[in-house]
């Protein structure tokens, strides 16, 4: 075999995240039907961390390639389309409106699925110059999103199996948002000031530590958080487009 033909470890590393949270997303799956729903979200948010850090390392050890891209794609629709889906159905749409709300659930995977796909297409078209901000709500953030029903009830605040047909709306809800034309931040895309980093690494280790003391209300403030940021953005696209 041709020395070229050979990969070390190193360039395999990469992909191995990439399973690594794939199985993370098949597991919440696994977890929802014992109705551990504690660990199901955990998982889930521990397979987002891993969709962060593949990327990074393929880049970084110079292992980037197609194959690599497509599992990233698989593994994200598992982990953000599918995983999330069957949490928020289990936990709070099951007992209520099982049927009904098993087509919303369907909604959200499939908006998920779709975003993925134009993801594809628009990063093979712009490999050269990485866009500062994704079109539409990227497939971890839909999903953390998407979990919003199941931190409240997690949490202790609001049970949502009491408002079955309002958690199933908003589930479909952000996987309409993941399919618009909203532009939305990419952390690439964000600069900060050197004089300003000390701040930034400030807070966040106070929200590490507000995360484990508090994760569930943490994660709800973090995407009412992101919300607010995402009606912001769609006023002012509103406006930009009555102005021309």
């Amino acid at each position: 075999m041709a020395p070229r033909d050979r990969l070390t470890l190193l360039h395999l590393v990469p992909n191995l995240v990439t399973i690594l949270g794939m199985c993370a997303g098949l597991s919440a799956i696994r977890f929802t039907f014992d109705e551990r729903f504690e660990l199901a979200a955990a998982l889930i948010i521990f397979a987002a961390v891993m969709d962060g850090i593949d990327g990074m390392l393929a880049r970084k050890l110079n292992a980037a390639s197609s194959f690599g891209a497509e599992l990233d794609s698989f593994a994200d629709f598992v982990s953000f389309g599918v995983a999330p889906g069957f949490l928020v159905f289990g936990y709070a749409l099951a007992e209520p409106m099982a049927g009904v709300g098993w087509i919303f659930v369907l909604i959200f995977a499939v908006c998920c699925c779709l975003r993925l796909a134009r993801f594809n297409i628009s990063r093979g078209a712009t490999d050269d110059a990485p866009a500062r901000h994704f079109v539409g709500v990227p497939a971890p953030a839909g999903a953390m999103l998407g979990l919003l029903p199941v931190y409240l009830g997690l949490s202790g605040l609001f049970d949502p199996s009491r408002l079955p047909f309002l958690a199933a709306l908003y589930l479909a809800g952000i996987g309409l948002l993941m399919v618009s034309r909203l532009p939305t931040p990419s952390l690439k895309g964000i600069r900060i000031a050197r004089e300003n980093a000390v701040w930034v690494l400030i807070a966040m280790t106070g929200f590490a530590g507000l995360l484990v003391l508090r994760t569930w209300a943490t994660l709800l403030v973090i995407d009412l958080i992101y919300l607010a940021f995402l009606g912001v953005l769609a006023l002012r696209q509103m406006r930009d487009a009555k102005a021309r």
